[in-house]
């Protein structure tokens, strides 16, 4: 491998593990809270009287299924960009050819 090969790949692999160590120093009980609890507690912190403005209609029974549901929603997404992507490539490339078999034909 090439030297700039292994510094990137050192990069890399430093960008991967850093967010996973940098949260245990700090001492958290859950390094990896979602933006709503932290926000909730930020809130409350701030005005332990407020009431939010609504609830959610549905709770997820667990936070299993919770995930799982955040999952299929990003791998439904991923695939219809990746679909569109692919459709927008292959339509170029016929475009392409066609156009140069017309000017070959000249």
């Amino acid at each position: 491998m090439k030297r700039t090969n292994l510094i990137l790949l050192a990069l890399v692999l430093v960008l991967a593990i850093l967010p996973l160590v940098l949260p245990l120093p700090s001492g958290l009980k859950e390094p990896f809270t979602g933006t709503d609890d932290q926000g909730q507690a930020a809130i409350t912190a701030v005005n332990p009287q407020y009431q939010p403005w609504f609830e959610p209609f549905w709770e997820p029974p667990s936070g299993e299924i919770e995930s799982l549901l955040f999952a299929l929603q990003a791998a439904l997404g991923s695939g219809l960009l990746g679909y569109y992507l692919g459709l927008r490539r292959g339509q170029s490339q016929a475009r392409r050819q066609a156009r140069d078999q017309v000017d070959a034909g000249d």
